[in-house]
């Protein structure tokens, strides 16, 4: 697409970042935006966090029932609670499986959120919702679910263990390698993301190196935000498609997934664009992307196989004909049911993906 020639979007939202100043930025956007019947969402592992950092504010509903990919009977009690509590502001502290709790509760109640993340998984930037019933997971984007304002503090990402840390990172950097070539992709989120990649990619390390640096997790928290914008404009590529499915289907953990299968998406669609496979190389300090992606992944120790995460080898062929009539046509990569069995195949053997050598 010619650069004088696209349509994007931009989402309005406040973001502060401060390291050590959740409380205070939080007690800011509070009084800023006039509430005084808050329901604070964080999960049993993040209550005590969550309570520190809301200490002094007005809670009117504490809740810690937090499961990933939103299942539609927590979502349901969730909203039952929010509004028999009439709570007038949504604050999660904690991932992005608590941020998508406060999205499906602003999904039907219109009441605005503030978000607090402790990792780096994006949701609190975009205005994507999801919710999961039975074994389907069903997604969507509406306004009314994008976080007013997110307050970011890479100290509350501290007790975020390495394993987890790197993960969740490698998340972000799903987001930003789908933005390249999502069927909203433009120069102006094409940018974002290399910058997200690139930040990203210098972050990681740090954290593996030192994780009570704060030096790196305020770059990943930077990236990983980056990432998001930059996804919110673009819109799910191929990648995010088919770990939506692994997720809600056979409820695989959300962020190892995203970090196994991202380098075998990268090799699927890198050749079919290789000028955008080059610019994401050169963002993660080389040239061959898939390379590049290698070599990070493996000085980071980040998770290399869905076996391990999970997945089943007898699921295969179910996983690819799920996936298969929800590929994004716009994807760069030929893809049809024997190229995605054999992708998901070799994600969860844990194979070095083509290109990579």
């Amino acid at each position: 697409m010619p650069t004088n020639s696209f349509v994007h979007d931009t989402l309005g939202q406040r973001v502060v970042l401060e390291a050590g100043g959740a409380a205070k930025n939080l007690a800011a956007e509070v009084s800023r935006l006039g509430a005084d019947r808050i329901m604070l969402i964080a999960s049993d592992a993040e209550a005590d966090l969550a309570d520190r950092v809301a200490a002094g504010l007005p809670v009117a509903l504490r809740w810690t029932e937090v499961i990933q990919h939103v299942p539609v009977e927590l979502a349901e009690r969730a909203r039952e609670a929010a509004a028999s509590a009439a709570v007038d502001l949504l604050v999660p502290v904690g991932g992005g499986s608590t941020t998508g709790l406060a999205k499906a509760i602003a999904l039907s109640a219109r009441v605005p959120i503030v978000a607090v993340p402790t990792t780096y998984a994006g949701s609190e930037a975009t205005a994507v919702w999801g919710l999961t019933e039975g074994r389907h997971k069903t997604t969507g984007v509406h306004p009314s679910v994008l976080p007013v304002t997110v307050v970011y503090d890479s100290t509350l990402t501290l007790s975020l263990p390495v394993g987890l840390s790197v993960a969740s990172g490698f998340n972000a950097l799903a987001h930003c390698v789908d933005s390249m070539w999502a069927s909203g992709s433009d120069p102006i989120n094409r940018t974002l993301a290399l910058e997200g990649i690139r930040v990203l990619a210098a972050g990681l390390p740090k954290v593996v190196a030192d994780p009570s640096g704060i030096e790196g997790r305020d770059e990943c928290l930077y990236g990983a935000y980056l990432s998001a914008v930059a996804f919110a404009s673009a819109g799910s590529g191929l990648h995010h498609k088919i770990c939506h499915v692994l997720g809600g289907t056979y409820n695989l953990p959300h962020a190892e997934t995203h970090a196994v299968v991202l380098p075998h998406v990268l090799a699927l669609n890198a050749p079919a664009v290789p000028e955008i496979g080059l610019r994401i190389g050169r963002a993660l300090g080389g040239d061959e992307p898939v390379a590049a992606l290698e070599r990070l992944r493996a000085s980071v120790g980040a998770p290399r196989a869905l076996k391990d995460a999970g997945f089943d080898e007898a699921d295969i062929r179910d996983a690819a004909a799920r996936i298969l009539p929800v590929v994004p046509p716009s994807n760069p990569g030929p893809v049809d049911r024997r190229v995605l069995e054999a992708l998901l195949r070799a994600a969860w053997a844990g194979e070095t993906p083509v290109g990579a050598a």
